[in-house]
């Protein structure tokens, strides 16, 4: 069971993680507000209420975890959501990182490949206040090509390579935030689309993800 009351303790707890996602190098002020307004542990379960606000991941099940929230800030703020723009999320897990997408006014739409989380999903607290936020049963490297291109594409899962199809969905001018390797720890690589369809690659500091797998599971 999960507990959906959000008390002081509570928003004092997300006051103390802002301030260390602060000191950790997350300089957006608005992934912080949106990392400051959204309850964690409204996506856990009510067994990890009293440590939901620390900086680490906890599972959810199904082999996946909640990511640390220090990388959902910094994958968050290397993708520079504006308003309104249309994002795509491989790897739904538990909603929060849609969430904070979501909480900063873009148009989000995530893929979940594990039927069960999926399923999961139409439970969803907050289903009726983000309205921009849908939710998709797939294959996550398949993307989703009729609801594109995107502006920006965010992938929450250590992917071996940089999917091609995924790059195909992304606006020139777009953004594609990802983990990139095999093995126990990826490199954050943020590709940017040129006017002219090239590919423009910045790697940034390794981290640590479930592996990203083809097809769906259920």
């Amino acid at each position: 069971m999960r507990s959906y009351e959000d008390t002081y303790q509570h928003k004092g707890l997300r006051r103390q993680l802002v301030n260390l996602l602060k000191e950790k190098g997350i300089s957006d002020e608005r992934v912080l507000d949106a990392i400051n307004a959204i309850p964690r542990h409204f996506f856990l379960d009510s067994a990890f209420d009293k440590i939901a606000y620390e900086d680490r991941a906890f599972p959810i099940g199904e082999g996946q975890t909640i990511s640390q929230p220090y990388t959902v800030a910094y994958q968050t703020q290397l993708l520079n959501v504006k308003k309104s723009d249309k994002v795509l999320e491989i790897g739904t897990g538990s909603v929060y990182q849609a969430t904070i997408l979501a909480e900063l006014g873009a148009w989000v739409f995530t893929i979940e490949r594990q039927k069960k989380l999926y399923e999961l999903h139409k439970k969803y607290y907050f289903r009726n206040k983000y309205l921009n936020l849908k939710f998709f049963y797939g294959d996550g490297f398949e993307g989703l090509p009729t609801f594109g291109p995107f502006d920006k594409i965010i992938i929450t899962a250590a992917a071996p390579f940089v999917p091609p199809k995924l790059v195909e969905q992304l606006k020139p001018g777009g953004i594609m935030v990802l983990p990139v390797d095999e093995g126990n720890s990826q490199r954050m690589l943020r590709i940017t689309k040129t006017a002219e369809g090239s590919l423009i690659e910045e790697a940034f500091d390794q981290f640590s993800f479930v592996p990203m797998l083809t097809g769906r599971n259920g």
